[in-house]
């Protein structure tokens, strides 16, 4: 059995991408090698990393391919504090029928969603 513990968000502007999920995240990364360009948050049960990779330039050419999920009870709320801290609007908040989603993208153009809790 396969337990997915993890996520690696690979960027040529790793220390944008690390003070941008530190302030999304409330909370400094919990794994912190600047000289290495490595930052990662425990985040509920998963771990989430900002890898300096020299090979990822520029926005994301998929940016809905792959999302990061955020879990939250309060959608509306951290959407428009995440929007004021930078974030960039994909989708407002709208309701999926038994909870709220919205998308925005982060500064290398990766889309993540907040969501309502399932069930």
């Amino acid at each position: 059995m396969l337990n997915l513990n993890s996520v690696m968000i690979g960027t040529k502007q790793p220390l944008v991408l690390a003070a941008f999920y530190e302030k999304v995240l409330g909370k400094p990364a919990d794994m912190n090698d600047p000289e290495n360009g490595f930052w990662g948050w425990q985040a509920g049960g998963m771990f989430m990393g900002i890898l300096n990779h020299s090979e990822m330039g520029g926005s994301t050419k998929d940016p809905g391919r792959i999302m990061l999920n955020f879990e939250t009870p309060q959608v509306k709320e951290e959407f428009e504090r995440i929007k004021s801290l930078g974030g960039t609007v994909i989708k407002e908040p709208y309701d999926m029928g038994g909870g709220w989603i919205a998308t925005l993208a982060d500064p290398d153009g990766n889309y993540f969603q907040l969501m309502s809790p399932m069930g």
